[in-house]
C-alpha cells in the first residue's frame, strides 16, 4: 500500500508498538503520529498514548506495603530499647537507695550481660560486612566525622585506663568483693575496644539488608551505652555528694543531717596507700568515661536512624580546617583555659578549709564565671549579627546527625537552666542571704542567656549552606570573546559579598581582554545598587570585616574562642568545682534532699552540654 510522508513505515512496526509500550514507562518511545494530509490508512486502531492510570497506584501501594514492616520494626526496636533501659534504671535506683535484696553484684551482672550481647552482635555485623566488602554500600557523609571518632578514641583510651584501676581496686579488696567486680571492668575494656573499632569502620553505614535484625542490634547498643553512662554518673555523683556533705559543716549549716552514703568494702586493703591512690584516681577519670559512653550512644543512634534511609550520594561536604588567621580567638581562648584551670585548683584547695576561705572561693568563682559568660554572650551575638547581614539560604534537607545535634543542644541546656532558675528563686525567696550568695544571681541569669545565644549561633551555623566560592570563581574565569570584547558569563554570581571580595583578589589570574574592560566593576556596582534597593546591604555597603575572607576570619575567631571557652567551662563541674552544692542557700530554701535530687539529675546534662557544644563548634569551624 502507498505510505504517506509521515505515516508509520510498515504494519509490522505499528503492530510492535503496543508491545514496547507495555514494557514500562521508562522504555516507552514517544509515538509517531501520521502527518496531516497523509494519504495512508492507519494500520493500528490503538490511540497514540496508551492508558497508564493503573500503574502509579500499584506502585504506591507496593511502596506503602514495603514501608509498613519497616515502621513496625522501628517501633518494636525502640520499645525494646526503652524496656531494657527502664529495667536497668530501676536496678540502678534500687542499688543507690540500698534496697533490700539488691546488691552491686546484681547490677554489674546485668550490665555485663548486656555488654556481652552487644559484643556478639557487633562481631556478627563486622564478620558479615567483611564477607561482603566488595559490595558498594551507601554512606552517610555527615555521620561519624573523623574528628568525632578521634575524640571518642581518646575518651575510650582513658576509659580502658579506668578499667585497669578498677581491676587493681578489686585485687586490693579481693577478700570481701564479689567476682563480678573483677569481671565487669575486664568485659567493659573488651567492649570498649571492639566498639571503637566498630564505630571507626561502620559509623557511616546506611544499612539496607537485615534491617529488622540490625535495628534491634543497634538500639540494644544505644541503650546499653546509656545504662553504662548512667552507672558512671551515679558513681561519680555519690562521690561528689559525700565530699559536699563533709564541707557543709565548714559553711555553718550544721542543722543539715550529714549521713555519708558510702559503698566502701567492709575489709581492709593490703597496701592502704596503694588502694587510696587508686580510689582517688578512679573518680578523677570518671568524667572521661561518662563522655565516652554518651558520645558512643549518640553515634549509634545516628546509625539506627539511618537504617533503610535513602541517601543522596551527591551530598558530600568535606570539611577543611584552616588555622591561619585565628590567632586572636585562639590566644584569648587559651588564656581563658589557663585561667579556668587556676580557678579550679584554687577553689578545690580553699573550699571546705574554713567558712571564710569557702566564701572567698565562691566569690572568686562567681566573678570569674560572670566575666567569662559575658564575653561568650558578646561573641555569640556578634556571630548572629554577621549571619543576619550576610543572608544565605539554609539547608533544610533530612539529616539525622544534624537534627540530633540541635536536639541535644537544647535538651541538655535545660539541665543548667533548671539549676539556674532554682538558684534565682532561692535568692529571691530566702529570708536572709549571705553576701556571697548575691553573686549567684547575675551568674545564674547569664548562664541562661549565654546558652540561649550560643544555641542560636550553633544551630544556624550547622544549617547554613556552605559557600561555593571555588565554582563561582572558576565560572568567572570562563569568558566569551565576541567582536573583540570580553563579556563575563557569571555576573550574577557577584550577589554575595564573599564572592565579590574574592574576585577582587584574583588580580592577574583574570584573563586579559582586547580593550582591557571585562565589565566586572560595573556588574559589582549594579549588584550593590540592587541589593540596597531591596533592603539588603550590597557588598559595597557592608563593613570591611564582613566581606569575603575577612568575614570568614571573624567567624573562625568567634568559633575558636567559643570552642575553647566551652572546654574551659566543662572542667569545673567535671572535676568537683560545683558551687551549686557548696552555696548552701538553695538547700535551706528547698530542703536538702529535694535540692540534691535536682542537682544530681540536672548536673550530668549540664556537663554534657559543654562537651557537646564544643564538638558542634568544632564542626562549625570546619564548615566556615
Amino acid at each position: 500500500m502507498p505510505e504517506g510522508q509521515g505515516a508509520p513505515p510498515s504494519p509490522r512496526a505499528a503492530r510492535s508498538a503496543p508491545a514496547r509500550v507495555s514494557a514500562g514507562p521508562a522504555t516507552r518511545p514517544s509515538p509517531r503520529l501520521p502527518a496531516r494530509g497523509s494519504a495512508g490508512r492507519p494500520e493500528s486502531p490503538e490511540p497514540p498514548e496508551p492508558p497508564e492510570p493503573p500503574e502509579p497506584p500499584r506502585g504506591r501501594r507496593g511502596a506503602v506495603r514495603a514501608g509498613v514492616p519497616q515502621k513496625l520494626a522501628e517501633a518494636l526496636s525502640s520499645q525494646y530499647g526503652l524496656i531494657v533501659f527502664v529495667a536497668g534504671l530501676l536496678l540502678l535506683l534500687a542499688w543507690a537507695v540500698h534496697a533490700s535484696g539488691v546488691g552491686k553484684s546484681h547490677l554489674l551482672c546485668l550490665l555485663t550481660a548486656l555488654m556481652l550481647l552487644q559484643l556478639l552482635w557487633m562481631l556478627w555485623y563486622v564478620h558479615r560486612s567483611a564477607a561482603h566488602r566488595r559490595l558498594i554500600r551507601p554512606k552517610d557523609t555527615h555521620a561519624g566525622a573523623r574528628w568525632l571518632r578521634g575524640s571518642i578514641t581518646l575518651f575510650a583510651a582513658i576509659t580502658i585506663i579506668l578499667g585497669c584501676l578498677k581491676v587493681g581496686y578489686f585485687v586490693g579488696f579481693a577478700e570481701c568483693l564479689s567476682a563480678t567486680e573483677g569481671v565487669f571492668p575486664v568485659t567493659h575494656a573488651v567492649h570498649t575496644l571492639l566498639q571503637v573499632y566498630f564505630l571507626w569502620g561502620h559509623a557511616k553505614d546506611v544499612i539496607q539488608s537485615f534491617k529488622t535484625l540490625e535495628r534491634f542490634g543497634v538500639i540494644h547498643s544505644v541503650f546499653t551505652n546509656l545504662l553504662l553512662w548512667t552507672n558512671g554518673v551515679l558513681n561519680e555523683s555519690k562521690h561528689q555528694l559525700n565530699e559536699h556533705k563533709e564541707r557543709l559543716i565548714t559553711l555553718g549549716f550544721g542543722n543539715i543531717t550529714i549521713v555519708l552514703d558510702d559503698h566502701t568494702p567492709p575489709c581492709n586493703c593490703s597496701p592502704p596507700t596503694f588502694c587510696s591512690a587508686i580510689s582517688q584516681g578512679i573518680y578523677y577519670l570518671y568524667p572521661f568515661n561518662i563522655e565516652y559512653q554518651i558520645l558512643a550512644s549518640t553515634m549509634l543512634y545516628v546509625l539506627w536512624k539511618n537504617i533503610g534511609r535513602n541517601v543522596d550520594s551527591q551530598q558530600n561536604h568535606n570539611m577543611q580546617f584552616k588555622f591561619p588567621g585565628v590567632m586572636a580567638g585562639s590566644v584569648l581562648g587559651l588564656t581563658v583555659l589557663a585561667a579556668t584551670i587556676g580557678v579550679v585548683v584554687v577553689y578545690l584547695i580553699q573550699i571546705g578549709r574554713s567558712k571564710t576561705k569557702s566564701e572567698s572561693a565562691l566569690i572568686m568563682f562567681y566573678l570569674y564565671a560572670i566575666a567569662l559568660l559575658m564575653l561568650m554572650g558578646a561573641a555569640g551575638l556578634l556571630g548572629i549579627r554577621i549571619y543576619r547581614i550576610d543572608e544565605r539560604s539554609l539547608d533544610e534537607s533530612r539529616n539525622p546527625a544534624r537534627k540530633l545535634d540541635a536536639d541535644l543542644l537544647v535538651g541538655t541546656a535545660s539541665g543548667s537552666w533548671l539549676i539556674s532558675w532554682g538558684s534565682i528563686l532561692a535568692i529571691l525567696c530566702a529570708e536572709a542571704c549571705p553576701p556571697y550568695t548575691w553573686f549567684n544571681l547575675p551568674y545564674s541569669i547569664l548562664v541562661i542567656v549565654e546558652k540561649y545565644i550560643q544555641n542560636l549561633f550553633i544551630i544556624e551555623s550547622i544549617h547554613r549552606e556552605p559557600e561555593k566560592l571555588s565554582e563561582d570563581i572558576r565560572t568567572l574565569r570562563v569568558v566569551t570573546v565576541c567582536n573583540g570584547n570580553t563579556v563575563s558569563l557569571a555576573s550574577s554570581c557577584l550577589k554575595s559579598g564573599a564572592v565579590a571580595e574574592d574576585v577582587a583578589s584574583l588580580g592577574s589570574d583574570m584573563p586579559h581582554t582586547v580593550n582591557g574592560n571585562t565589565h566586572l566593576r560595573e556588574a559589582c556596582d549594579r549588584e550593590g545598587e540592587e541589593g540596597s534597593q531591596e533592603g539588603t546591604p550590597g557588598p559595597g555597603c557592608r563593613p570591611h570585616f564582613l566581606r569575603g575572607d575577612a568575614k570568614r576570619r571573624v567567624l573562625r575567631n568567634i568559633t575558636a574562642f567559643l570552642f575553647l571557652c566551652n572546654i574551659s567551662l566543662w572542667i569545673p563541674p567535671a572535676f568537683g568545682c560545683r558551687p551549686e552544692y557548696d552555696n548552701g542557700l538553695e538547700e535551706i530554701v528547698f530542703g536538702f534532699e529535694p535540692w540534691i535530687i535536682v542537682v544530681n539529675l540536672a548536673m550530668p546534662f549540664s556537663i554534657f552540654y559543654r562537651m557537646h557544644a564544643a564538638a558542634s563548634l568544632f564542626e562549625v569551624y570546619g564548615k566556615i
